[in-house]
């Protein structure tokens, strides 16, 4: 039988599959779990922060840490998914990777726009801002998180969000590489009420998950620290006990000094009436004060203020003819109507608090 030779292709295959079996094998069981601890923390906190934006309960709970080789992306994600790259400006250094399904992402953006959540949308240039500004707000909440844990500041910069296809070239440019084959994969589940059941994932090299973890147990570490105390000198016998005068000489007694009393003097607690107050407001007279009429209020949704243009029209929820209101550094101290006095606005001042309602208005 004739021997079966390897080619050049196969060769190259082995060696790989035995340097990424290698680099498999990079993480420890406690830097997994440091991870998993890591991003339980952090995901906890921007759940909280995106079920405050969307008015809706969120849960992102159970991280599963891996590794996977990056040729494996392709496979892993055969359609085109959300991905938000978040880099950190403080504290840490490097940057990861979150990817959502795009049906999730579009979930959360018409949820963000006040539009209904279970209407199939495209992810255009309002939406993807919409769901950047959340994740703008999560991260941020994650970064103050775990800033606790690593016991100092740490700071992202403005996550940069896009919808990526995975089998196209250009997605490489948003794929972490510190130069390795293989990527650390942290899988969270991601649930919102009855909307949606899916999984969200954080990408992150190698190298900057060893070095946050490093950075987690150095932090534990210093908090764990207690200095020993620091042992006396003992005493001699001479130094404890004072020398013995001998038998029948009497020992003088050491006159202690006597602490000087005196009566405590209190100012009186009250002056004449109304003094004390006009005497406080002679400081205050010429401090100059921001003067604004409010014509009245609303409130709109995201998506209307967007869609705002020349033209458009804003209902308040004020009738015509009723008084105005006179805010003094947003302080509402007076009413009153408007009116013209030559090419200008005026306001005839209808109807004013007292003065005592004012100051404590105005503190």
């Amino acid at each position: 039988m004739g021997k079966h030779l390897l080619s050049q292709e196969e060769i190259d295959a082995l060696l790989n599959s035995d340097k990424s079996h290698k680099e498999m094998e990079e993480l420890t069981l406690e830097e997994k779990d440091a991870l998993g601890e890591i991003g339980n923390i952090a995901m906890g906190s921007a759940a909280t922060a995106m079920s405050q934006l969307i008015g809706r309960r969120v849960k992102i709970t159970t991280p599963s840490v891996s590794l996977v080789e990056r040729e494996r992306l392709p496979q892993d994600y055969p359609v085109p998914h959300l991905a938000v790259e978040v880099r950190y400006s403080q504290g840490l250094e490097g940057m990861n990777l979150l990817i959502m399904r795009e049906r999730d992402a579009g979930i959360i953006a018409q949820l963000m726009l006040g539009q209904d959540p279970e209407e199939e949308v495209e992810l255009d240039e309002i939406r993807l801002s919409a769901i950047g500004e959340a994740m703008n707000q999560m991260m941020g909440s994650a970064a103050t998180a775990i800033s606790t844990m690593f016991d100092k500041v740490i700071s992202i910069l403005p996550p940069r969000v896009e919808l990526v296809d995975f089998k196209k070239e250009e997605a490489d440019k948003f794929i972490p590489d510190d130069g390795e084959n293989i990527i650390v994969r942290v899988s969270f589940k991601l649930i919102i009420e009855d909307l949606v059941d899916s999984v969200i994932m954080q990408l992150l090299p190698v190298s900057f998950a060893k070095g946050m973890v490093e950075s987690l147990l150095g932090a534990a570490g210093a908090a764990e620290e207690v200095p020993e105390p620091v042992a006396q000198p003992q005493a001699s016998r001479e130094e404890v006990e004072p020398a013995r005068k001998p038998v029948g000489e009497p020992v003088a007694a050491s006159p202690q000094p006597q602490p000087v009393v005196h009566p405590v003097q209190f100012a009186p607690l009250r002056t004449q009436e109304g003094a004390g107050e006009q005497g406080n407001m002679d400081l205050l007279l010429d401090i100059p004060l921001e003067v604004s009429v409010e014509l009245g209020r609303t409130k709109r949704v995201l998506k209307e203020i967007m869609e705002l243009g020349v033209g458009s029209i804003l209902e308040l929820d004020k009738l015509a003819g009723e008084p105005v209101d006179i805010l003094v550094n947003g302080k509402l101290i007076a009413q009153g109507e408007v009116v013209v006095i030559g090419e200008n606005f005026g306001v005839r001042v209808t109807n004013i608090v007292g003065i005592q309602e004012r100051v404590k208005t105005l503190q």
